[in-house]
């Protein structure tokens, strides 16, 4: 797979380098590249207990991005999910720590574990104080007699940040972080597993399938089902955690694993916030990617009981970019709209054969959603059919509520809905479109007349005129043929719709910046879109 970088072999080192030229000056580096990759606080002076985490890289921002004021004195870093020499730990090590001491966090690895433990060792017969903790925070596999060390590895981090910048000592900060991670749990769960950069991607997770507890090196989890949705998906780890999750208030730790996006983030944060399950959990930190896992298309979740004294270690604010901060979990209750948003409520009437024609309509709308975004994607970002799909659905809802039996309050009707629930630009030109037909017939118009009223708008304030391969190229013919009836209204909207495929240039919407390969030979989506309407009220 593609990906931004220079070579594999340089890749952590340009990473590293990115990341400290960006800091503003609060990080640096010892000079031992490429086999000693230590990023350190610049405003250390040594007078408090230092903080050294690290392992292999691909977790980013862990573990250097979360070296500064208030967490961490220094991370060491290892090549993508390897772990770090004895001789780079050291450095980092004796680097960083001073009188008071310095404590490792180390995540359950049999390489983490064996090399920060041998640097360890041999800092102490420097005379340097040192203690390490292991994390082991993930509950996935049981049974494992060593469970992995994973994103609660940030509850310890942020709550010994703390302790140490406000002059806590050694042994103070060492019980805190061991109380810490006897009380933390992880899980996690992924649609995908990460690119390594080099080397072929496992095709372990079929499609429409997820793995439950996989680890943060792609390592497999204890089982993979069948993805339903968002809810599903954060009920199968509350699950897990449930256990671990007694009365009182707790953290959770919403982290993306790489390639989440900020959208299905929130998605399964109001999943987490409401779920019964989830009643103790108080607080969140994020979501946000903190303990990633390269490109993975996954969440975890970690949680944690919240006591007085971790409450404020964790809530201490941080000058780190990468650090999303802990917040209360709570409901706000909406505003009321600003006065004169809202349009006035039109009285309902009744009439069958109108509400049977719109209903049908919507109908048409809603079959072709799949259709319709296929064509868009060819010229367009892929959500023409989902957009007036979702309108067909708002519309059938809204149907009883409408003034079926007067045209003039009807148009208006259905344009103010439309404005409502009807994303994108299309929303407001059928809006406009509606609001002048409503007009039209006000004035006295007949409907075919008022229709070419609103069409003759939309271009005005739109700026697309036939030709310009919009909707508008199937919509005037259709409208202009009308009074012939329908069928020659659908002859002229598909022919209309179709000479679309043969112009090269649009002059108007998302098309007017794609290229004429992709446009010839397809049509606009939008006229496609008129075209079947009229077609199928047509058969009937």
């Amino acid at each position: 797979m593609p990906q931004f970088i220079n070579a594999k072999e340089t890749l952590v080192t340009d990473a590293i380098d990115g990341l400290l030229l960006t800091s503003g000056g609060a990080l640096t580096r010892l000079d031992g590249y490429p086999h000693i990759k230590v990023v350190c606080r610049t405003d250390w002076d040594k007078s408090k207990v230092a903080l050294i985490s690290g392992g292999g890289s691909g977790h980013e921002p862990a573990h250097a991005g979360f070296v500064g004021k208030g967490m961490l004195t220094a991370a060491v870093c290892g090549e993508v999910f390897a772990s770090p020499s004895v001789d780079a730990v050291l450095a980092g090590i004796l680097a960083v720590t001073g009188e008071a001491g310095c404590l490792l966090i180390v995540k359950n690895y049999t390489g983490d574990r064996l090399n920060f433990g041998l640097a360890a060792e041999r800092a102490r017969a420097f005379g340097l104080k040192v203690s390490m903790v292991i994390v082991d925070d993930d509950i996935a596999l049981p049974d494992l007699p060593q469970p992995r060390g994973v994103a609660g590895t940030l509850f310890v981090h942020k709550i010994v940040g703390a302790m140490a910048e406000g002059g806590a000592d050694l042994d103070a900060i060492t019980a805190a972080a061991e109380n810490a991670i006897g009380a933390m749990a992880s899980i996690g769960t992924s649609l995908d597993t990460c690119t390594v950069p080099g080397s072929t991607k496992e095709d372990r997770i079929a499609p429409g399938m997820a793995e439950l507890g996989l680890g943060i090196h792609g390592e497999a989890g204890v089982e993979q089902v069948a993805l339903k949705d968002a809810k599903h998906a954060m009920h199968m780890v509350l699950e897990k955690l449930t256990p671990m999750i007694g009365d009182g208030p707790h953290v959770a730790l919403l982290n993306n694993l790489g390639s989440t996006t900020p959208l299905e983030m929130s998605v399964l944060a109001q999943e987490l916030a409401t779920a019964e399950s989830a009643a103790s959990i108080k607080f969140i930190i994020g979501p946000a990617p903190m303990m990633t896992s390269l490109d993975m298309h996954g969440f975890s979740v970690s949680v944690l009981p919240v006591t007085p004294d971790n409450q404020a270690h964790l809530e201490m604010p941080v000058d780190l970019p990468a650090w999303p901060g802990m917040v209360a979990l709570g409901a706000t209750d909406p505003r009321p709209l600003p006065d004169g948003l809202s349009p006035i409520k039109p009285i309902p009437s009744a009439h069958p054969r109108t509400h049977a024609l719109l209903d049908h309509c919507c109908d048409l709308l809603i079959a072709a959603e799949a259709d319709l975004n296929a064509l868009d994607a060819k010229s367009g970002d892929g959500d023409t059919g989902s957009t007036l799909a979702t309108a067909g659905r708002a519309m059938k809802d809204a149907l009883d509520r409408l003034p079926l039996a007067d045209p003039t309050q009807l148009f208006r009707a259905v344009g103010d809905e439309l404005s409502q629930t009807m994303g994108g630009s299309s929303g407001v030109i059928l809006a406009i479109f509606f609001g002048a037909a409503g007009d039209a017939c006000a004035s006295g118009h007949p409907v075919p007349q008022a229709l070419l009223a609103g069409l003759k708008r939309i271009s005005e304030v739109g700026g697309a005129a036939k030709g310009d391969r919009t909707m508008i190229d199937a919509l005037e013919p259709a409208l202009t043929a009308l009074p012939q009836g329908m069928g020659a209204a659908a002859a002229a909207a598909r022919a209309g719709a179709d000479a679309t495929a043969r112009m090269g240039k649009a002059k108007a919407g998302r098309a007017s910046y794609v290229p004429e390969e992709n446009l010839i030979g397809h049509n606009d989506p939008g006229a496609e879109a008129v075209a079947r309407l009229f077609e199928g009220l047509s058969e009937t």
